[in-house]
C-alpha cells in the first residue's frame, strides 16, 4: 500500500468517499460543519480536525457518528481560513507550515463556538474530541478551559504539551501501538506524569498493531484485521463521552 509507506506525520490512509449529513454554517469569524440529532438534546461535542482541515470527509464522518449517538456535533475551521495541509505538499516544509497553526492558540475560536452552542443550539453539557493536531488541542483545552466537561484526545501529538499534566476535566487518550509520530516512550512518560499530577479521571489506552490515524480512517475495508480495533476506538470514544456528558 503506497499510502502506508510514504513518510507522513499524519497518515490518513484511504479517505472516506463521504458527503456528510450536516451543514456548513458561519460561527462568528469562522466557518463550521454542524450536525444535529433528530431529537432535541442539550449535549454537544466540538470536533477538532487534524492537519487536513475541517472539510476532511473522514472527520465529518466521525462528527455524524456522534450525532447518531445523540450529540450535537460541530467541527469548526480552527485554521481560520488558512489552507489545510495537502498530502501532495512537500513534507520538507511541514515544520514551517505547522508553526503558523498552533494547537495551543485556539481559545478565541473555542469561545465563539461555545457561545454558538449555548445560544443557538441550547447546549449545556459540552465535550471535545480531536485527532492528531486536534488531539494536542484537546489536551490544551483540558488544561485550561473551565466550560468543557470532558475530552478525548485521539493520537494527540504529546510533544506539544509534554510539560503540562494538571487536567481540569476527565480526559481519555487514545494511542496506536505502531505510531511513527508518537513513540510509545512518550505515551509511557505521559502516563507517569498524569499519575503524579492529575487529580481528575483519565485513561490512556494503546490499541495493538494500529498506526497513526486509525480511528478516523477507512482501513477496515483495506485490512480486515484492523477493523475490530477501529470499531473499539470509536466505541470507547462514545462511551467516554456518554459517561461524562
Amino acid at each position: 500500500m503506497a499510502n502506508e509507506s510514504r513518510p507522513c506525520p499524519c497518515d490518513i490512509g484511504d479517505r472516506f468517499d463521504y458527503g456528510g449529513r450536516g451543514q456548513e454554517v458561519q460561527v462568528g469569524h469562522i466557518k463550521a460543519y454542524v450536525c444535529k440529532p433528530s431529537a432535541s438534546t442539550d449535549k454537544a461535542v466540538i470536533v477538532i480536525h487534524d492537519i487536513f482541515g475541517w472539510q476532511l470527509p473522514n472527520t465529518r464522518y466521525i462528527a455524524d457518528m456522534l450525532t447518531t449517538n445523540g450529540y450535537i456535533a460541530i467541527c469548526p475551521d480552527f485554521f481560520v481560513g488558512q489552507e489545510a495541509w495537502k498530502p501532495s505538499n512537500d513534507w520538507a516544509s511541514f515544520n514551517d507550515w505547522v508553526k503558523t497553526r498552533d494547537a495551543g492558540k485556539i481559545d478565541k475560536e473555542v469561545d465563539v463556538v461555545l457561545t454558538y452552542l449555548k445560544d443557538q443550539c441550547g447546549a449545556k453539557k459540552i465535550g471535545v474530541i480531536g485527532f492528531c493536531w486536534g488531539g494536542a488541542a484537546v489536551q490544551h483545552l483540558m488544561l485550561k478551559n473551565p466550560h468543557l466537561k470532558t475530552g478525548v484526545s485521539i493520537y494527540g501529538v504529546i510533544s506539544r504539551f509534554e510539560d503540562k499534566h494538571s487536567l481540569l476535566h476527565p480526559t481519555f487518550f487514545i494511542f496506536a501501538e505502531k505510531d511513527d509520530v508518537i513513540p510509545l516512550e512518550q505515551v509511557t512518560l505521559l502516563e507517569q506524569k498524569l499519575k503524579q499530577n492529575c487529580k481528575v479521571d483519565y485513561e490512556v489506552k494503546i490499541y495493538p498493531g494500529q498506526t497513526h490515524g486509525f480511528v478516523h480512517r477507512k482501513r477496515e475495508d483495506i485490512n480486515p484485521q484492523d477493523k475490530p480495533y477501529i470499531e473499539e476506538g470509536r466505541k470507547d470514544m462514545i462511551n467516554w463521552l456518554n459517561k461524562y456528558l
